[in-house]
């Protein structure tokens, strides 16, 4: 079963009692209020996502021992009270807000979270295949933007699936889409790399937000662990800026 979180800034606790020691090591080492906000956003999401899926206790004190630790590929590995757990996630965040996908071992995903913002003609060039940008081309002024990012955003998916990230051409994996002009709920993708595998998903809308989840093989449509979901009503906000540098001996919380 494929399944994912969606949490704001506002949900994380200002008190940073549920971050393990080696991840309070970690934040204490940030000095820029965008990198602390995404680490403490992402972390927490994720945290109270596989305490969910596990059946943990998902109060700030117990979720200390769920630890997100970086594999040796780059890729979020969940350790509880130092031993591996038996789940896959995928992390994303963007615009304030953070998402955690989850499935069963041995199948990898990944997902990405974007906004529909202007892109502009050399971002599409550089970054987009031939195919890819006669679909942005076609859609006219309107769709223009949402697909250019839609398209991004399962690339990144994609990306996240084959453990490369952005260290690979994007235009080495290319986007079809079933229903690019898809309204509410879950619509099909597939990802296909110049290698010739090919990497099944879902992508979805939520206002200006866009998400998108692939896998290795093919998967259900992801479902929301709370109900409705969080980004169902997500606005999103940057409250970096209001103060872009960490204070030396801040408290290890997200400003508002």
């Amino acid at each position: 079963m494929l399944t994912y979180l969606s949490l704001t800034e506002s949900d994380v606790p200002v008190a940073d009692e549920w971050l393990s020691p080696r991840e309070r090591e970690r934040a204490l080492r940030m000095r820029y209020a965008k990198r602390l906000h995404d680490f403490l956003l992402a972390r927490w999401t994720a945290k109270r996502a596989v305490a969910r899926r596990l059946g943990l206790p998902d109060e700030p004190a117990a979720l200390a021992a769920v630890e997100i630790r970086n594999a040796s590929d780059g890729a979020p590995q969940v350790m509880v009270a130092g031993t591996e757990a038996p789940v896959e996630i995928a992390m994303t965040d963007r615009g304030g807000w953070a998402v955690c996908a989850l499935h069963t071992p041995g199948v990898r995903i990944g997902c990405d979270l974007e906004l529909v913002e202007p892109r502009t003609e050399a971002f599409v060039a550089d970054y987009l295949t031939a195919a890819e940008q006669a679909v942005v081309r076609d859609a006219g002024a309107s769709e223009r933007d949402r697909l250019a990012n839609l398209i991004w955003c399962a690339k990144e998916s994609a990306l996240k699936v084959l453990r490369t990230g952005l260290r690979r051409d994007t235009r080495s994996v290319e986007v079809q889409l079933d229903d690019p002009a898809a309204g509410d709920g879950w619509s099909p993708l597939r990802v296909d790399t110049e290698e010739g595998r090919s990497f099944p998903g879902w992508w979805r809308q939520f206002g200006v937000f866009l998400l998108t989840v692939a896998a290795e093989g093919p998967v259900p449509p992801p479902t929301s662990v709370i109900d409705p979901p969080g980004l169902a009503t997500g606005v999103p906000s940057h409250s970096w800026l209001a103060a872009p540098l960490v204070e030396p001996g801040a408290p290890l919380r997200i400003r508002p």
